[in-house]
């Protein structure tokens, strides 16, 4: 059985994978539009986000822990809105 993550390493862990979302190539033919693409920016922050999600309801969690998964949850929505949102989209 793997040892568990201290709450530090999934903070870092998750921020790893929001900038790995963040440098995918953009696909040249369909760009944003690209399902592939999308499905992929998907996942990389739902794993980010499935590594957060239960810390604030851990007993023993610092409050500066909880701050921090506060400001991740806002870069993965950011971050969404970035790459695949269709506002964004629009204004290229």
């Amino acid at each position: 059985m793997p040892k568990p993550r201290s709450a530090a390493e999934r903070i870092a862990q998750a921020r790893r994978l929001i900038e790995q979302a963040r440098r995918l190539p953009l696909p040249p033919e369909l760009g944003r539009n690209d399902l592939s693409y999308i499905a992929q920016v998907r996942d990389l922050l739902r794993q980010a986000r499935d590594l957060i999600k239960f810390l604030p309801q851990t007993v023993g969690v610092p409050e500066e822990i909880k701050q921090e998964v506060k400001k991740i949850y806002e870069e993965i929505e950011e971050t969404d809105r970035a790459l695949i949102s269709p506002a964004s989209a629009k204004s290229e």
